[in-house]
Formats: structure tokens, C-alpha cells, sequence
């Protein structure tokens, strides 16, 4: 055409930039054709926030409901016997699993902010990420609809890996009861952890989310437990005291504090403070006066809260636990795990940093 350049200028963008926007740009106009559709139906149901303003929380199947019977089946007699028991039993209704109660928890949430914010986006997305065969989808939806649930988006990959599928659907937390799944994931920088089923029946409160975390490996990096480990107690102390005003690195749970963080800010602007239904919690094996002041500086350099900070310094975390009740309690150590257990809390294990080399060892 007359008046064009041949060749690509610098004010030209190059083909996969535009490409990229092009693709963002089909995206934005299937989203928005979507949500005219979901908003001319008449439904007492929210519509699902759009994945790019979600907190998308991904749950496997044995995450959520209790199957180990069924797993048992699944690794005797293989999944063609597997697909047959679930299809056969798809109106019995399968018990609640360790991550049952923190998503009903995070359901409360979102009931509460769509009392303030009726037209804001910005809550959890619950998925349904599982390896399951879609054939044992309809004994799922039914556990799904009996319990009151509300999650729509179900991710069924028949046997593959649903790690491809997290990154599509923006995922900010992946709780599985696969632990190779999860060290696959977090591998992928994707927040996750294995759940694991306390031992006790315990009562969780129905409208407060709560949710207490470690620090190193897990809310932090594993800097300072790397010197614990190879250098000992004494090493470490000296080390924290001589960085105290050096921001820790983050670890693969930071993100996920600073997205509750975010939507308890929304509360307070509401003067809704005393009545969050969010609260946080760090329970960590560090001694306060010796290497906490370090812990609590570079939340503040964050920018980020915690609503409790708990230094036992050395103390079993158990005890402490079973006082908050957390609805989940993230730990990179298999022995706190244990621990956390035994008494009644529900544990997740964040499969990274260096104490996964020493528990492998032994």
C-alpha cells in the first residue's frame, strides 16, 4: 500500500508481541461474550470471577473428599475397576476430606464480600483439579451439590498431569493429596502443598477462615534453615541478629499470604475490622528474642500483616494448633506434620527447600 515501509521499523511491534496481544485481546472478547450470556440468565447463583481478578484455589478430588477406600481400589485392581466402583456407588455421597472444611471456609468468605462488594471480582475461585476419568465426574458433582458447594470449574485430566492445566487457569494455591503432583508444581512455581487428614474429629469455625503458616521454606526461603542445617543453632542465631534489617527472601506461600492480606484490607475500608472473617497466623519453631525481629521486619517490608505471630523456639507446634484450629497449617517439615496431626489439626506439607534433602536422607 502506498505510503508503507517494508521491513519492521522500531515503531512496528514484532510478530510475537503482536501475536500476544492479539491472543489477549480473543480473550478479553470470549470473556466478555461469556458474561453477557451468564448475566441475561436468571440464576440466584454468582457468576465465577474471572480468573485474572480470582484468588484460584485448584483442589484434587482426595483433597477434598475422603477416598481412600476408593484409591485402595484403584492401586489393587486398576482404574478400569476404579471407573466401575465409582460409577456403581455415583449416589453415595462421599465424606468430607482434609480440604473440605477450608473451602467451605473460603466459601464463607466470599459470601461476605459479596455482601460489600456485590459487582467486585476480586474473591476465591474454587477448581475441582483432578486426575479423576470425566466417567466418575457425576459421583463428584453430586458430593459437590449435597455439601452446598459452590464450585463450577472442573479440571478432569483422565490420568495425565494437571500441572499444564494450573498455569492455565491462573492458579494461586494447588492442594493436592498426590505429594508428586505437588513437588511437581511447586518445581513449576505454582503454590502447593500435600494435604494430609488429622486424626481426630476437631469442630472448625464456620465464619472466620483461618489459616496459620511456617516461616522458613515456606512463607520465607530456606536462607536461614540451610544454616540451621549445615551450621548449627548458634550459626543460625549469629546470622539472623547480624541481617536483622536485611529482608528475608519470599518463599512459595508469600504470595497466598499477601492475596488474604488483599481481601482483608477490603473488610477494614468496610469498618469491618473486629469482624474479618479472615485471620492469619505464623507458628514458627524460631525463638523470638533471638532471631524473631528479623521474621517480623520483613513482613513489614512487605507491606504485609499477620494476625498472630507465635514463637515457640524450639517448643512442639502441636499444642498451638490445636488451641487456634486452623482450617489448614502450611509446614515444610514431615515431623511437625506428624505432629499437627496426631492432635487434630489439618496439616499441609510444603514440599521445598533444603529440609526436604535431610528427610529424604533419613
Amino acid at each position: 500500500a502506498p505510503g508503507t515501509m517494508s521491513g519492521s521499523g522500531p515503531e512496528e511491534p514484532q510478530p510475537s508481541q503482536a501475536s500476544e496481544e492479539d491472543r489477549q485481546q480473543e480473550a478479553e472478547q470470549d470473556w466478555a461474550a461469556a458474561k453477557a450470556f451468564y448475566d441475561n440468565l436468571v440464576t440466584q447463583r454468582p457468576r465465577p470471577p474471572k480468573p485474572q481478578n480470582a484468588i484460584t484455589v485448584a483442589v484434587s478430588s482426595r483433597a477434598l473428599f475422603n477416598l481412600v477406600e476408593e484409591q485402595r481400589i484403584y492401586e489393587e485392581q486398576g482404574v478400569e475397576k476404579y471407573v466401575e466402583y465409582q460409577q456403581k456407588n455415583e449416589n453415595i455421597i462421599l465424606k468430607p476430606g482434609p480440604a473440605f472444611y477450608f473451602v467451605k471456609a473460603l466459601e464463607h468468605v466470599n459470601t461476605r464480600l459479596l455482601e460489600l462488594y456485590p459487582d467486585d471480582e476480586e474473591r476465591f475461585d474454587i477448581v475441582l483439579m483432578t486426575n479423576n476419568h470425566a466417567q466418575v465426574g457425576v459421583r463428584l458433582i453430586n458430593s459437590i451439590n449435597h455439601y452446598g458447594l459452590t464450585i463450577e470449574r472442573f479440571c478432569m485430566t483422565g490420568g495425565e498431569s494437571p500441572i499444564g492445566y494450573l498455569t492455565a487457569y491462573l492458579t494461586n494455591l494447588y492442594l493436592s493429596a498426590d505429594s508428586d503432583k505437588v513437588q511437581e508444581a511447586i518445581e513449576a512455581g505454582i503454590a502447593s502443598a500435600t494435604m494430609f487428614t488429622a486424626n481426630k474429629d476437631v469442630v472448625y469455625s464456620d465464619t472466620q477462615l483461618r489459616v496459620a503458616f511456617d516461616g522458613d521454606a515456606v512463607l520465607f526461603s530456606d536462607e536461614s534453615e540451610q544454616i540451621f542445617k549445615e551450621q548449627g543453632l548458634d550459626r543460625f542465631f549469629e546470622h539472623e541478629q547480624l541481617n536483622e534489617n536485611k529482608p528475608l527472601a519470599q518463599g512459595p506461600l508469600k504470595g497466598f499470604l499477601e492475596d488474604l492480606g488483599k481481601l482483608q484490607k477490603k473488610f477494614y475500608a468496610k469498618n469491618e475490622r473486629l469482624n474479618c472473617p479472615i485471620r492469619t497466623y505464623l507458628v514458627t519453631a524460631r525463638s523470638a528474642a533471638s532471631s524473631g525481629a528479623r521474621v517480623l521486619k520483613t513482613l513489614r517490608s512487605w507491606g504485609l500483616e499477620i494476625d498472630e505471630a507465635l514463637f515457640l523456639a524450639g517448643a512442639p507446634k502441636g499444642p498451638i494448633l490445636v488451641k487456634i484450629r486452623p482450617h489448614i497449617f502450611f509446614d515444610d517439615q514431615m515431623f511437625h506434620i506428624e505432629g499437627a496431626q496426631k492432635l487434630g489439626a489439618i496439616a499441609a506439607h510444603v514440599p521445598y527447600g533444603i529440609a526436604q534433602k535431610h528427610q529424604k536422607s533419613t
